[in-house]
């Protein structure tokens, strides 16, 4: 937690949403906001979704951190605004909707470069650094592991709209940008949410696969994002065949969003590509000191080895191919058995020899 000094509220306030703005740009930030630090009416939802079991197991969202959400001041005592801003992660690279070479994995977007959170505190410490040479206050940094319901602020902020595939999507940027807020004790001038834009498209929902968009939110538990990061465990066999190739996350509900067309590129160069849509028979080769080593502070080692070549097994799965076999029987062999239930599973689709 950071903070910078208490400041006592009396008299004419110094900073004002201009300047919250101008140095948001300054810091690296294509969008900013502000939003107030009170209880969003989101909790309720939020809540509900909760209790449907949608978050599957991912456990930072149910446990004791779920309550810490219904208020901004659980974080931050005395939090009077939340300042919100993002950051263009989008390259120019195809979309997984437009690429289609055989033998090849797909990563999502976000997780092409450098962990992004790492960047985000850097820029996000810069920002703070030039408020508070204007005006002390006490402050907390988020960066989307906080519990706090980002996107609801970000909208009440006035940096766009939740979409039907639960983004947030800005009119004129899109949707592929990171979040990041931070809690002040300054009492600033807030935004205006816009209306929502998504109208009677349902693009997002006709493309998922899994048909994990529903009209509550996200079944995590059915999301590719999900499977192929949070679970820890086997993947249902039901949800295997729509995978495809992914390997690490999914971007079709952003890929076919018509918000998307006139998404800007990003030209900071830690989000630049390390290992575009490597070769599926490379990822299955990898040892585990081996993919620690390629995928050293990029956010796809949040799926650990054992996910990870699970995932690898499930889409060679779904491309079958002979070049395959010789990898897939040397991972049915793996002493863990996740990874080799998969490989088996796997096999099973190959062409018969």
């Amino acid at each position: 937690m950071l903070y910078g000094k208490k400041k006592e509220l009396n008299g004419t306030q110094q900073l004002n949403a201009g300047d919250i703005q101008a140095r948001a740009a300054e810091a690296g930030f294509q969008i900013s906001g502000v939003a107030s630090a009170a209880p969003h009416l989101d909790v309720a939802r939020y809540h509900s979704w909760v209790a449907a079991g949608m978050a599957g197991e991912m456990r930072y969202l149910t446990d004791y951190r779920a309550d810490r959400r219904n208020d901004p001041a659980s974080l931050l005592p005395g939090a009077r605004s939340v300042i919100c801003l993002a950051i263009l992660y989008n390259g120019p690279e195809p979309r997984s909707t437009e690429f289609d070479e055989p033998g090849r994995a797909w990563i999502s977007r976000y997780a092409w470069g450098d962990d992004y959170h790492d960047l985000l505190k850097y820029r996000l410490a810069q920002f703070v650094d030039s408020l508070l040479a204007v005006e002390p206050f006490s402050y907390k940094v988020c960066v989307d592991t906080a519990p706090l319901l980002e996107r609801s602020y970000a909208r009440e902020a006035g940096l766009g709209w939740i979409g039907k595939n639960t983004c947030l999507i800005n009119q004129s940027r899109g949707s592929w940008f990171f979040l990041a807020e931070i809690l002040t004790t300054l009492d600033l001038e807030t935004g205006n949410p816009p209306p929502d834009r998504c109208g009677t498209c349902t693009r997002c929902i006709d493309a998922c696969p899994t048909d994990a968009i529903t009209p509550t939110g996200i079944d995590a538990r059915l999301c590719i994002s999900y499977l192929t990061i949070e679970l820890r465990n086997p993947i249902a066999e039901p949800l295997r065949s729509a995978m495809g190739n992914h390997v690490f996350g999914c971007d079709i509900c952003q890929d076919v969003c018509p918000w998307n067309r006139k998404s800007g590129t990003s030209t900071e160069p830690a989000f630049a590509p390390r290992h575009f849509a490597p070769p599926l028979e490379k990822l299955a080769a990898l040892t585990e000191a081996e993919f620690r080593a390629m995928f050293k502070g990029s956010p796809v080692e949040r799926a650990r080895y054992r996910g990870f070549m699970r995932n690898v097994c499930v889409a060679m799965g779904n491309q079958p191919s002979e070049d395959y076999r010789p990898h897939l029987l040397r991972l049915a062999r793996s002493e863990d058995p996740l990874i080799a239930e998969h490989a088996a599973w796997a096999l099973a689709r190959m062409p018969c020899s």
